[in-house]
């Protein structure tokens, strides 16, 4: 885009491009500063400044690569029946934005000032490539632009069917970028009428365009002023773009970057503990001041795109939450209050934040699956916002559902969850000889059986199992008995983190007692506490989830599965095991190994986009607050596939969806089996 030969009268262009530049760019940053980063300065502190160049690295790689972005192109995507091509658009769009910012720099304030720098940096060859390549990149993405608006619009496919995705500002953006691609074209378009020579002379559609024009009787004279016209145009909407995005989503265009950088580098099952001896502080968030920075700029780096919300269990099966919503009626409430001065726990906000900008249902609604941050592009943490308000409810407001209550207080009468059950911690062993860690001490292996494994009749069959694998292969272990107690997983999901705590130290302290190095589990949810999170507390363990413990022993010739399970299994993720922990073949490695059994995917719903079986942030004991029962939903995609046995390596997700078999009248056809029931069973005798 050769520039004008001058601003106004004998006033050099530069003059006017750069005084425009300077005065557009101190506006813009007054309003971010104002808008934006004031606003999220008010938020607790929180250490992401570690391992920088690991950080940097991830950031460019979805920044720069796009690669959230395009992690599901291609694939289908179950609510809207079809599949996914606008991860592609997008990041089109995305290096067409940097191909052209890069021309502004060469051709506008580069030219602007010396009328060779273009071809003394790049030569005459290649300006004349670079130029060309602009022109039709710019056909190119206003294409893209126009199934953009019509996708949106018209096909309007699930994930844009919400009233934020609706939001005219969409228009505006596209409208905007349209304008730049069009002005691009003209000016070509009109330099070449005009008789212009050079390296940039020889661009394609410009040059259509140009000979149009000429063919139209377009005079030279008038093609300069038409050509300086829309390239001062050009340049007004660059500018503009800036000043308008502190009041645009598009305003993710800057916060995406900076929330890539500063994720979290914590396993995604991870909450961050809560200091409960810190005087003057509010347990949770019920407040903007309460969140953390980061969690105030997830609201800005959101493309309100959808993707979280469409992937959202909850959402799908009729609840109230929408993880979209959540993050941007944060920063709408945070907005709307204005700056609320120094910090002070005491300070309460002009309008409640939880209630009115969030539905209290919502925060309830939430299973911890970690499916909106699987497929958040921009990498928003949306359940530790959630969970700090949820904290909040429960040890600020003593809010909790009547049945998630009791769950909370057998915790911490009893030290498990499950109330009412007559079985002891050893119940499930009688008769077959497990020694405890009093009796041997010196085991390698600690087997941490686990509430529900131990207290629940049809999940006691995972520990038996579970012991004659590991005897089997000649595993030395030993079991806590009645030692054991609640790793506290339930009471941090249900938000009372205090009685976590308590029974976080309690098991570390028993665990180190014992001075026990190695930990195997079959349930994901005290694999993930155990793992992740009691390094917090100084409890510092190898935890093995029995799937990797087993993987390993059939690998190495240990175990051999002998006997025929003739059934055909669809594999169902534990979000715990998989989505928060990244383990997902080890399970159907030891489902592989067993003679006879046919594996199948519930497709497209498996792996990383599994979809949770309903008993994650604690609603293991907190009902459904309303729509489709979450298990009857996960069961509904069992069913579909055909086959007979769902296998689960999760005793929460036995019981959620043995309860959906038995709800969809299909006990008699459709089992449920943890898949190391079925190694144990293929074991023989």
């Amino acid at each position: 885009m050769v520039p004008p030969a001058s601003f106004i009268g004998p006033v050099p262009v530069w003059v006017g491009v750069y005084l425009a530049f300077v005065l557009s760019q101190v506006l813009a940053g007054y309003l971010l500063y104002r808008r934006v980063f004031r606003l999220i300065r008010q938020g607790k502190p929180v250490a992401r400044f570690d391992q920088p160049w690991l950080r940097l690295k991830g950031a460019v790689a979805i920044v720069l690569g796009q690669r959230k972005v395009l992690q599901r192109v291609g694939a289908s995507n179950p609510p809207s029946k079809g599949r996914d091509l606008a991860g592609l658009g997008h990041a089109l769009i995305f290096w067409g934005f940097l191909s052209f910012s890069l021309s502004y720099v060469i051709f506008i304030f580069g030219n602007s000032i010396w009328p060779h720098f273009s071809e003394t940096l790049l030569t005459p060859l290649g300006v004349r490539i670079y130029s060309t390549y602009l022109d039709l990149l710019a056909g190119l993405l206003l294409a893209i632009l126009v199934w953009a608006l019509l996708r949106r619009w018209v096909g309007k496919p699930h994930r844009l069917s919400f009233d934020l995705t609706r939001n005219l500002d969409s228009v505006i953006i596209v409208g905007l970028i349209m304008a730049l691609m069009v002005t691009t074209l003209l000016v070509h378009g009109f330099y070449i009428a005009q008789g212009g020579q050079g390296p940039e002379s020889h661009v394609i559609l410009g040059g259509l365009l140009g000979r149009w024009f000429i063919d139209l009787g377009v005079g030279q004279d008038a093609a300069v002023i038409w050509r300086d016209a829309f390239w001062w145009v050009h340049l007004g909407i660059i500018l503009g773009f800036a000043i308008y995005i502190p009041f645009s989503k598009h305003m993710h265009m800057v916060a995406a970057p900076l929330n890539a950088f500063f994720r979290s580098l914590e396993p995604r099952g991870t909450l961050a503990p809560i200091e409960l001896e810190k005087e003057g502080e509010k347990f949770g968030a019920g407040r903007v001041q309460d969140f953390t920075w980061k969690q105030l700029l997830d609201g800005y780096a959101c493309a309100v795109c959808g993707r979280c919300t469409d992937s959202c269990p909850a959402n799908l099966t009729g609840k109230v939450l929408s993880p979209m919503h959540i993050v941007e009626n944060l920063k709408g409430h945070m907005v709307e209050i204005g700056h609320q001065g120094p910090r002070n726990p005491e300070h309460k906000e002009p309008k409640p934040l939880i209630g009115e900008a969030i539905p209290e249902q919502a925060i309830w609604d939430c299973l911890n699956c970690g499916a909106c941050m699987e497929e958040c592009p921009v990498v928003v943490e949306h359940i530790p916002t959630i969970m700090d308000m949820r904290r909040y409810l429960v040890l600020e407001e003593s809010k909790v559902p009547e049945t998630g209550m009791g769950a909370l207080l057998s915790l911490e009468q009893r030290g498990h969850p499950w109330r009412g059950t007559q079985f002891s911690r050893t119940d499930w062993a009688k008769g077959l000889d497990v020694p405890t860690l009093a009796q041997k001490p010196t085991a390698e292996y600690l087997f941490w059986v686990g509430c529900t494994a131990a207290l629940e009749q049809r999940s006691q069959g995972i520990a038996r199992s579970m012991v004659k694998v590991l005897k089997s292969a000649g595993v030395d272990f030993a079991i806590l008995g009645d030692e054991e107690t609640c790793t506290g997983d339930p009471a941090r999901r249900m938000g009372n983190e205090y009685l976590y705590q308590m029974l976080a130290r309690q098991a570390i302290e028993t665990l180190d007692r014992y001075k026990v190095k190695k930990i195997v589990t079959t349930c994901p949810h005290c694999f993930n506490t155990m793992k992740n999170e009691y390094p917090q507390f100084g409890g510092k363990f190898e935890v093995l989830h029995y799937s990797q413990l087993v993987d390993q022993l059939i690998r190495q010739g240990k175990l051999k599965p002998v006997k025929m399970i003739s059934t055909e299994m669809a594999y169902h993720d534990s979000c715990f095991l998989g989505r928060h922990n990244g383990i997902y073949d080890q399970p159907r490695n030891v489902a592989k190994a067993i003679p006879g059994l046919k594996l199948v995917e519930m497709e497209p719903r498996c792996r990383q986009r599994g979809f949770c079986c309903g008993a994650g942030g604690g609603h293991m004991w907190i009902e459904d607050s309303q729509g489709t029962r979450v298990n009857h939903a996960r069961t509904d995609h069992f069913l579909e596939t055909k086959a007979k046995t769902v296998g689960v390596s999760c005793p929460f997700c036995l019981q959620m969806l043995s309860e959906g078999i038995q709800a969809k009248g299909q006990a008699g056809e459709k089992q449920a089996k943890d898949v190391v029931e079925l190694l144990a069973e293929s074991l023989g005798e």
